[in-house]
């Protein structure tokens, strides 16, 4: 029976999008037959404490030889010492969903660091695992040979087209934003929110569902922001929810926007395509895979201006808010699938662990 060791840092059933991947992997091996244990690091990982990395030592160590080990990048890539140690002992696979060194906010020192970190730790393994085509492109500076990469693109689960909540409602109805992603710099909640200041006289309400304890300053600088631009009766920041409550909030979606600085994949977005939302995004990582100009509407990064002009389409104008939804629907079907990302990670996983 084949067999693979998870290491994540913290609590795998942590609501974010690399998270969700990691679970649903899990669960996909483990219906083809593999064994698969989850080995937790501490959550403060990739700035790990020194207890963490004393704790990730001894875990590491009291692995059998030859263990298959595949490694999220979110640890494993602050994880170099520890790596060069136990990687001619462990069999590591890399998991790479986006580069530490390419958050939004790290400084240039930082993002040396990161780096280095990273391009060490990726030395030993065996072959790497990314999300997306764009992200190869991103390991590649690290001295992965492009052979030792593979690309296992996230599933999306099926799900019915949701029922909105303008066109049901009439004319004086608000078209409902939904944005779903952890309140992070990366994700561009602030364009957001200076892009629909100047459309308040438009119909539209947004909420924002994701996690908002990750990065505090960025939860308080949002909140602020909110207050400043006088939008505190049309956006609502709901936290994280659970799977109920975010269908839900999908479901009463008549618009999906997440005008986000870099993604390895774009989990949300495929969701959101997946239940037959028109898409307002950006144009990184798989998103333009997901979304072309019948089913949304792409715009440059950081640029408030294209980002209203966009919003003031879907939310001015409904019949043009239709056609992207029809063609949202359209696509749906050419989603990918769990178990063709379960697949595709057995046959990564037995290419390089053996």
């Amino acid at each position: 029976m084949p067999s693979v060791v998870l290491l994540v840092p913290g609590d795998l059933q942590t609501r974010t999008g690399g998270y969700g991947y990691d679970r649903e992997i899990v669960a996909g091996l483990r219906d083809r037959g593999w064994t698969v244990d989850v080995l937790s690091l501490d959550r403060s990982f990739p700035t790990p404490t020194p207890a963490a990395r004393a704790h990730a030592v001894a875990a590491l160590a009291a692995l059998p030889e030859h263990t298959p080990v595949l490694a999220d990048g979110l640890a494993f890539g602050a994880m170099a010492d520890e790596a060069e140690r136990e990687g001619a002992r462990l069999r590591f696979v890399g998991l790479v969903h986006h580069p530490l060194a390419l958050e939004t906010g790290v400084s240039g020192e930082d993002a040396d660091r990161l780096f280095e970190s990273e391009r060490r730790a990726l030395a030993t393994t065996r072959g790497v695992v990314v999300t997306s085509a764009a992200t190869v492109a991103s390991v590649l500076p690290y001295g992965v040979p492009v052979d030792r990469i593979a690309v296992v693109r996230p599933g999306t689960a099926p799900a019915a087209v949701a029922t909105g909540t303008r066109d049901a409602g009439g004319p004086d109805t608000p078209v409902e934003l939904l944005a779903v992603a952890t309140l992070t710099e990366r994700k561009g909640y602030d364009v957001l929110l200076d892009a629909l200041a100047p459309i308040a006289r438009l119909p539209w309400r947004l909420t924002c569902a994701g996690g908002d304890t990750l990065h505090p300053p960025t939860t308080q600088a949002l909140s602020a922001q909110v207050a400043r631009l006088g939008l505190a009766d049309r956006v609502a920041f709901s936290g994280s929810l659970d799977a109920a409550a975010l269908d839900a909030a999908y479901d009463r979606a008549d618009v999906f926007v997440l005008p986000t600085r870099h993604e390895g994949y774009g989990m949300a977005i495929a969701e959101a395509v997946a239940r037959g939302l028109p898409v307002v995004s950006t144009p990184t990582g798989a998103i333009p895979e997901l979304v072309d100009d019948t089913s949304g509407a792409l715009v440059p990064i950081d640029d408030v201006a294209a980002l209203t002009a966009a919003l003031t389409r879907v939310v001015g104008d409904d019949a043009e808010r239709r056609r992207l939804a029809a063609g949202a629907r359209a696509r749906r079907a050419t989603l990918p699938t769990w178990t063709d990302a379960a697949r595709q990670m057995a046959d990564a996983l037995t290419r390089f662990a053996g």
